[in-house]
């Protein structure tokens, strides 16, 4: 599906979509919980609806009423050679396998996209050194084997979605357990995501620093209701486009959120009024990355935006995505090998865009037209589903 948009600033309220993040981890918390969790304010984007789905197969009871679950739960186990399906959601694969080792039953994992080709390397790594086995085809991976307690180590500069994996499955082993990080952690914020809602489902985890984890075995998860807080990651791009000029009331975000999004506030006030080019890290917030490219366009002098490696591995390649869509429109930028450098101020021309299947593209081109001299076409538009449903409804309702 292709989406033309006239340019235009953006006016009026907004109310952001519940945060996609905390809400993985709050339905896979109340499905190990004993007894029955009420999850509210929830949007069923194809990334939560897969961990719904997966936390079905795992046996879980999930009814949804509105915008609200309630979810029985009984720390529920895969069958054997159950077949779980993650879609394109890279959170619901990785939390996920380290909960089919609690049961030690052979589980087969699937999805689409680019999802299978998202590395597991780490998982893997702790399979050789545990006995576990594992088998990869293009389309799935399968596991046969029992997780016990112990001292694991992995690297904290992949994927903050190993620790969480972990995080979630050793308080349920009969020992305790330590994890050590081997290298210094990228996306703190997640982590300490993870760590909020095992404590409101009453599970205990220390940590130094973030780097060694220590857990008690023989936890149990206890059954809570959790209200899921707006999105810092999707309301990033409204905050961006009020930065070049529109004026968008962004509602339902909590300004104490653990989430590591929630930095693009502080990100915008540091390239000022009017804006000037700055350098960002990104290592702790790479899903910013797209939408903070079209913002430095808008911004006098080099932006340069750092330690994004790990977006190569994303629902696209985002470095040659975001670069590839910015060029199309008329911007100066140059791809690195982990970070792109944005030149401006850049007049943005319109043009047209391919989404390449990655829902944080085709939401950067849209607040890019926001600043456009001619119309934008978005291809595979329809890709936003993944995260953020009524985007171009929300987005076309600003426009009027």
């Amino acid at each position: 599906m292709e989406q033309k948009i006239i340019p235009k600033k953006l006016r009026g309220t907004v109310t952001v979509p519940p945060s996609k993040s905390q809400a993985h981890r709050a339905v896979i918390a109340a499905c190990l919980a004993h007894g029955t969790s009420e999850i509210k304010n929830i949007a069923f984007s194809q990334d939560i609806s897969a961990t719904i789905g997966a936390m079905e197969a795992f046996g879980a009871n999930v009814t949804t009423q509105g915008s609200s679950l309630t979810v029985s739960g009984n720390q529920p186990q895969p069958t054997e050679n159950a077949v779980i399906d993650c879609a394109e959601s890279g959170s619901t694969l990785r939390f996920l396998i380290p909960m089919a080792w609690i049961s030690g039953r052979k589980t087969t994992f699937t999805g689409r996209g680019r999802l299978m080709a998202r590395p597991l390397d780490p998982y893997f790594a702790l399979c050789d050194s545990e006995g576990i086995r594992y088998e990869c085809t293009e389309s799935t991976v399968t596991f046969c084997g029992k997780l016990k307690g112990g001292s694991y180590r992995l690297p904290g500069n992949i994927s903050s979605q190993f620790i969480t994996g972990l995080l979630f499955a050793l308080p349920l082993l009969a020992s305790d357990s330590v994890l050590e990080l081997t290298t210094e952690v990228e996306s703190v914020g997640y982590i300490q995501m993870t760590l909020d809602i095992l404590q409101s489902f009453g599970v205990s985890v220390t940590h130094d620093n973030y780097q060694t984890y220590y857990i008690p075995g023989g936890q149990s998860y206890k059954p809570c209701e959790v209200t899921i807080e707006g999105d810092y990651s999707q309301a990033a791009f409204y905050l961006c486009a009020n930065a070049m000029g529109s004026d968008v009331e962004v509602l339902g975000l909590n300004p104490d959120s653990s989430q590591g999004d929630r930095e693009i506030v502080s990100i915008i006030a540091r390239f000022g009024e009017p804006l000037s080019g700055i350098t960002i890290d990104v290592s702790q917030i790479p899903d910013l990355v797209p939408v903070l490219a079209v913002l430095a366009t808008q911004a006098e002098g080099m932006t340069t935006i750092m330690n994004a490696a790990r977006l190569r591995i994303k629902e696209s390649d985002r470095l040659k995505t975001t670069t590839d869509m910015l060029r199309r429109l008329g911007a100066n930028i140059e791809e690195q090998e982990d970070a792109l450098v944005i030149f401006g101020t850049t007049p943005l021309s319109g043009g047209m865009v391919d989404a390449c299947n990655d829902h944080r593209i085709a939401m950067a081109a849209a607040i890019a037209a926001t600043v456009a001299m001619g119309e934008v076409t978005v291809l595979g538009s329809e890709c936003v589903a993944k995260s953020y449903g009524n985007f171009w409804q929300d987005y076309f309702s600003l426009q009027n």
